[in-house]
C-alpha cells in the first residue's frame, strides 16, 4: 500500500500533465477525489509548505478536472 501510495502522490505531485491525469485517473471514488482535491488546495494555499510543494500542488490543481467537471460513479 505504501509503494502505492508513494508513487500516487510522486505522479501527482510531478508537474508533468501526462503523469497527473494518470495519477488522478487511479482514484475510483467521488471522495477519494474529493479529499485529495481538498489536500492540493491546503497544499496549495496554506503556510507550513516548501515552495516547491506548492508549485506542485498548484500545477496538479491546473490539470485535473474541476469538481463542477469530475465524472460521477
Amino acid at each position: 500500500m505504501q509503494d502505492w501510495l508513494e508513487a500516487f502522490w510522486s505522479d501527482l505531485l510531478s508537474e508533468e500533465p501526462d503523469r497527473v491525469v494518470a495519477a488522478w485517473a487511479r482514484l475510483e471514488a467521488d471522495d477519494e477525489r474529493q479529499a485529495v482535491r481538498e489536500h492540493l488546495h491546503k497544499m496549495a494555499s496554506e503556510a507550513g509548505w516548501a515552495e516547491v510543494q506548492r508549485q506542485a500542488a498548484r500545477a496538479a490543481l491546473s490539470v485535473i478536472p474541476p469538481e463542477d467537471d469530475a465524472p460521477t460513479d
